[in-house]
Order: structure tokens, then C-alpha cells, then sequence
């Protein structure tokens, strides 16, 4: 089991056009978020622009930007947010009740440290973040296509990470997580042979204190089920 959050490449079978972050799962909207999205949207969504983004001009100031990757319903995203105050948070997610979910979150926590891209983190990242500017990448709990024929449609491969580290500064980081261990043995092979990262424990990493448990992850925990964190650092 995994969160359903909408981080891996497309379902189809059909001929591939590049790497996607996602797929797009239906969901129903609770009045809560959709009011939210109507009244809080105009402020923290922003739209996606074939430009380079300037976080100082979105946050109004220069602090650390942490990009998350798929944030599911946003709950872990403004707590970590919350508990970093001094980071700034952009945060991908194309499920629309996920969305009205952080948006929520950012209201009830009085949050100024995060704004959302509903749009693909891969089409951002192309085209709006500036190489070497993140100070680091959240990616937790990603689609894990159980089925191994369905394996080559995971997020975390080494095209996709190639393209994403290049946007990570140097001395910046890349932290996964998944609750699959076939996954994080992947997410291990294929980040430890990424030339311009390196691991920051000797495998998996201890949970760092940042991330908190989700109530999915809880209950996983609970019935016996492992959870994978890996922390990789880019090299100077």
C-alpha cells in the first residue's frame, strides 16, 4: 500500500513523450478544499510559465527553496514547513483535492513559506527552476508500480535523476522515501549510480527529524510494514 498521490509516469502503453511526475487519479472535492482553492488559489497556486521563477520575488526574500515532488494531501508538507520557517517550500501536485488540501493547511497554520505548482514537477523544473538553485528535493512515498512489468514507469530513474539533480546545488540534497522495499532498493541503485551524488548514510538513512510521520506511514509502521528513507548529497 501507498499514499495515493499522483507521482509517476503516465498509465498508458502507448508510446512515451518524456518523463512525467505523474498520473492523474480522480477525487472528489470536499467543500473545505474547494473553498479553499477558490479563495486561497490566487495566492499560493502559481502558475506554470515557460520562465525562470524568482523565489525572492514569490516569498519576498532570499532563503532556502525546498521543491517537493507529488505532496498527496499536504499534511507532511506544511508541517515540515511549519517546523522549517527559515525554508521556503515549492511544492508539485496535479490532484486537485491534494491542492485544496495544502491550501487548508497553509490557511489554518498561517503559513507564508509555501506556494504550489499544479502542473507537472518535470515541465516546472525544465522550465522554471534555475540549474543549481534548489537547496533541496522532497520525494515521499512516489507511485511504486508494484507489478514489475509496470517498474519502468517509476518516477525514480536515472534519466529523471540526471535531469533533476542538475537543478540541486551544490552541497544540496536529494531525500526519498518509499514504503516498498523493492522500490528503495531501486531508488539506492539508481541514486548511488548518479556521478553527481553522493550517499549520506552507508545505505538507507535514518528518518530525519524534518519529515514527520504521515498517518498512512503510522499505520504501516503499526501492522509490521518497513518505511526507506535515502538522503543523497549533490558533490561540489
Amino acid at each position: 500500500m501507498t499514499e495515493s498521490s499522483p507521482k509517476a509516469a503516465p498509465e498508458a502503453d502507448a508510446p512515451r513523450r518524456g518523463i512525467k511526475s505523474f498520473v492523474v487519479r480522480a477525487g472528489r472535492m470536499g467543500t473545505g478544499q474547494q473553498k479553499a482553492l477558490l479563495e486561497l488559489g490566487p495566492r499560493f497556486v502559481l502558475p506554470f510559465r515557460a520562465e525562470l521563477l524568482q523565489p525572492e520575488l514569490v516569498f519576498g526574500r532570499q532563503a532556502p527553496v525546498v521543491f517537493e515532488i507529488g505532496f498527496g494531501m499536504g499534511d507532511a508538507t506544511a508541517k515540515i514547513a511549519q517546523a522549517l520557517p527559515d525554508h521556503d517550500f515549492l511544492g508539485c501536485e496535479v490532484h486537485e483535492p491534494g491542492v485544496g488540501a495544502l491550501l487548508k493547511h497553509i490557511d489554518e497554520k498561517r503559513l507564508s513559506n509555501v506556494r504550489i505548482f499544479q502542473h507537472d514537477a518535470v515541465e516546472v523544473l525544465e522550465h522554471m527552476i534555475a540549474p543549481g538553485s534548489l537547496a533541496g528535493v522532497h520525494i515521499f512515498f512516489p507511485d511504486p508500480w508494484h507489478k514489475k512489468r509496470h517498474n519502468k514507469r517509476r518516477l525514480i530513474q536515472a534519466p529523471f535523476v540526471a535531469k533533476l539533480v542538475h537543478h540541486i546545488r551544490p552541497g544540496g540534497y536529494l531525500h526519498c522515501a518509499t514504503d516498498w522495499e523493492p522500490y528503495a532498493q531501486q531508488m539506492l541503485e539508481v541514486l548511488s549510480a548518479e556521478p553527481l551524488l553522493e550517499n549520506t548514510a552507508s545505505a538507507y538513512a535514518e528518518k530525519p527529524a524534518y519529515r514527520p510521520l504521515t498517518k498512512f506511514e503510522s499505520r504501516g509502521l503499526k501492522l509490521g510494514h518497513g518505511v526507506w528513507d535515502l538522503v543523497f548529497r549533490r558533490k561540489p
